[in-house]
């Protein structure tokens, strides 16, 4: 059987905006754990819709800021949850400009609507902070993210860290849809950008939080395990 995982997210309060809009395009609530009524974006099949968000709804929405990981030897879901709430307690909230809906390859994100180097050190900064909880990767762990094309740095940060996309080669992402056809990444973006539109406020996010999210094995959903707001 496979051990529990966890990972550091960033997810918005239970009671924002952005946390029902993301959560119902997925159609998924990771706080309760429970199915909820999809937000099938105008114009898009409902019938085809559960396919098309299948694989991000297997972790909630969020942004990753510590990807998933098995506790190292030694250590407890009791010890990296009080560590989680002691290092939220000295953290200082991070503004991004605004989020807007972009394709990332062949998926849709809401992304920060402008970059800022504030957030990169922010996101950095945490996942070193968390390394000491995060047991080595697994060879087949390993092995999957191999098969990306990784760039030297991105290979050096997996062998470092158990993910490559930290420290420069982040990027602040919410993903709403999996992996889609060519021919669907421009027609589905669009829909989610009017979605998007009518469903959250325009103008600052402002970051004043991390979850920590908890997989019980590797067939299981993540569920929100904690949130933690700075200071």
């Amino acid at each position: 059987m496979s051990k529990p995982r966890y990972a550091v997210y960033y997810a918005p309060a239970a009671d924002s905006a952005l946390w029902r809009f993301g959560s119902a395009v997925l159609g998924y609530d990771a706080l309760t754990g429970e199915d909820i009524p999809f937000l099938v974006p105008p114009g898009c099949d409902p019938a085809t819709w559960p396919a098309l968000t299948e694989e991000p709804r297997r972790y909630g929405f969020h942004a990753t800021l510590k990807a998933p990981f098995e506790l190292a030897g030694g250590r407890s879901e009791e010890q990296l949850r009080a560590f989680a709430r002691n290092y939220a307690a000295g953290l200082e909230g991070v503004t991004l400009a605004g989020l807007s809906v972009a394709a990332l390859g062949s998926f849709i994100a809401l992304i920060p609507s402008e970059p800022g180097e504030e957030l990169q050190h922010f996101a950095f900064a945490l996942v070193q902070a968390f390394e000491p909880f995060r047991a080595p990767l697994a060879e087949a762990d390993r092995e999957r993210r191999l098969r990306s094309p990784l760039t030297p740095a991105q290979h050096a940060y997996l062998e470092a860290y158990g993910y490559p996309y930290v420290g420069d080669a982040f990027r602040f992402h919410m993903t709403l849809t999996g992996s889609l056809p060519d021919e669907r990444v421009a027609p589905v973006r669009q829909a989610l950008e009017t979605a998007s539109a009518a469903a959250l406020p325009a103008g600052p996010v402002r970051l004043d939080r991390f979850a920590l999210f908890r997989q019980d094995d590797r067939k299981s959903r993540f569920r929100l395990l904690d949130s933690y707001v700075f200071g």
